[in-house]
């Protein structure tokens, strides 16, 4: 069976769509070349694959990039990716027998299993970021003491940054960069943000 038939909509709303992908498109190389690949389209603005929940999550912009568009180069790459042979089973079961740890395999597909597994990765992010901010400010706790105020708006600041960074990361290292006229407006807004941010903390 074609590998584009094994990838099942699960949701979809404007600008966001999710995929259950098969477990051959979950292997390592396979995934890392589908979210390259799927992240070069035009209007493509995030992609995302969970390999253990084996769950694809795709967000675009409509008004470049069309859902029926979206889904014909998403057929193509999957095509181009299944001829060259990354999507080739190497550890099949043979005779239909079931694995021993079929029942491992149905605990770690399960829905809390993919729950946990995205609530992990979360919270490995928030620690990241938290350490980031730490890190930022340099002050330390005296400032927390010297002005109570500052310190609390100078860290909220760092996390609305950090959390506007890792939204767009996607975006800006795969769209703005590459096209950094067409989305000129995108830079004077980051500029901005940078600038006001590196404001708040020049001393009065």
């Amino acid at each position: 069976m074609a590998i584009q038939k094994e990838f099942v909509v699960r949701y979809r709303s404007e600008g966001h769509i999710r995929f259950e992908i098969p477990q051959r498109a979950a292997q390592v190389q396979a995934a890392q070349l589908i979210v390259e690949k799927i992240a070069e389209i035009e209007g493509v603005t995030s992609v995302r694959l969970f390999r253990r929940s084996r769950k694809m999550v795709i967000r675009y912009q409509e008004e470049v990039l069309s859902f029926v568009q979206l889904a014909k180069r998403l057929h193509a790459v999957l095509n181009v990716l299944e001829q060259e042979g990354w999507f080739a089973q190497q550890a099949l079961v043979a005779g239909g027998k079931k694995s021993r740890f079929g029942l491992n395999q149905k605990l770690k597909n399960s829905r809390i299993s993919r729950w946990l597994d995205e609530k992990m990765i979360a919270a490995k992010e928030t620690a990241q970021a938290a350490r980031i901010v730490g890190k930022l400010s340099s002050k330390g706790p005296k400032a927390l003491f010297k002005d109570p105020e500052k310190a609390v708006i100078d860290f909220l600041n760092d996390i609305l940054v950090l959390y506007l960074i890792k939204t767009h990361w996607n975006r800006i290292t795969q769209q703005w960069l590459v096209k950094p006229l067409v989305y000129r407006y995108e830079w004077l807004a980051t500029f901005y943000l940078f600038f006001l941010l590196v404001r708040s903390r020049r001393p009065k």
